[in-house]
């Protein structure tokens, strides 16, 4: 069965080329007839080029590899995202930077930057700098979402491209051919499709053909997506732990590790002995400490005791000095009592003279 059925190419337009004035000659062994001044795709030869590009996605994908999906002009940008999407796979809608395939390690550096930005802001760390700060990030953000987000899930150059319109992205065409990878492109009557390596003629212009030729193009991805789940080796059941219904056994270590590794962490001999005397020297240490400990205090004791016996000394001072107070204060009212009374004595002797 066809890939693709002539009256779904009819209804969709296919087979519309542009005017006969603006005709690229390398497009000639793909034009059917004129009318009206419009050249006529031949659609017989447009079904066979899109089986064969049908067949090229689906074994290249089923293998491993990837097909990057190229539309930036307006009537294909939204097809071509909601397409690759579905297909899983790569795809540039908004502009093709230069470089993105022959300079591939800067682009990636960009998407590890992307993807840093966004753990920054996530993680809250945006709160911790400016409002200017955040915002420009924020900036930088959108920018690279908008210009790398296709891509962003690309870990490699991809080994297929698929374009949709030939003349408008020329650079990427050009890009494929230096690293050797092949083309597989829509082309319509007034592109020269010498840099194509897998030619689909149809119109590039209409929605309706682009939604056709592009679903068709992922619908391929999705079949060796599918194709490549199948092929992948599943785990024997002897490799399964054993579960209980509805618990989980916790595995040993023997079960974890390796040989070598339980070899590493295995106690060696001798290591008994070594633990006691770590054991014994740690006691020997407490009990130094210990004494120290009792010798600081006795030091401390005997420094207030020294203390407390100056300051007797001192009290002891002080009291005899006033002591001596009263001795002296003694002598001079007896020598005050004697010269009293010597002149009590003077006094009767002259009244005895009268």
């Amino acid at each position: 069965m066809a890939v693709v059925s002539m009256k779904a190419l009819l209804e969709s337009g296919v087979h519309f080329g542009h005017r006969t004035h603006k005709w690229d000659p390398g497009m000639k062994p793909y034009i059917f007839t004129e009318r009206n001044g419009i050249h006529i795709i031949d659609l017989q030869k447009t079904a066979k080029a899109v089986e064969q590009a049908y067949t090229l996605v689906r074994n290249t994908v089923s293998e491993g590899g990837n097909v990057l999906f190229v539309g930036t002009k307006r009537q294909a940008q939204e097809t071509v995202q909601n397409e690759a999407v579905r297909a899983g796979m790569p795809y540039v809608t908004m502009r093709w930077l230069g470089g993105m395939l022959t300079n591939w390690r800067t682009i990636r550096a960009r998407i590890n930057e992307l993807e840093r930005l966004e753990r920054m802001r996530d993680s809250g760390d945006f709160g911790r700098i400016t409002k200017k700060e955040a915002l420009i990030l924020s900036r930088v953000i959108e920018r690279l979402e908008t210009l790398l987000g296709g891509i962003r899930t690309m870990i490699r150059v991809p080994e297929l491209l698929f374009v949709v319109d030939v003349h408008r992205e020329a650079t990427a065409i050009h890009e494929a051919n230096i690293l050797k990878i092949p083309v597989i492109a829509m082309v319509d009557t007034n592109c020269n499709p010498r840099d194509v390596d897998f030619v689909i003629p149809s119109n590039d212009d209409a929605i309706r053909a682009i939604k056709l030729v592009v679903g068709k193009i992922a619908d391929a991805a999705v079949e060796g997506r599918a194709a490549r789940k199948e092929e992948e080796p599943e785990f024997p059941a002897a490799m399964e732990a054993p579960r209980a219904a509805g618990e989980e056994r916790e595995m040993t270590d023997e079960e974890l590790l390796g040989e070598a590794t339980l070899a590493k962490i295995a106690p060696k001999p001798g290591a008994d002995l070594i633990d006691a005397e770590f054991v014994e020297e740690g006691k020997e240490i407490e009990a130094i400490e210990a004494i120290e400990e009792v010798e600081e205090i006795e030091a401390i004791e005997a420094i207030e005791a020294i203390e407390e016996v100056e300051e007797l000394e001192e009290l002891e001072e002080v009291v005899v000095d006033d002591a001596d107070v009263p001795d002296a204060v003694a002598g001079d009212v007896e020598e005050f009592m004697e010269a009293e009374s010597g002149e009590a004595e003077e006094l009767d002797d002259v009244e005895d003279e009268q």
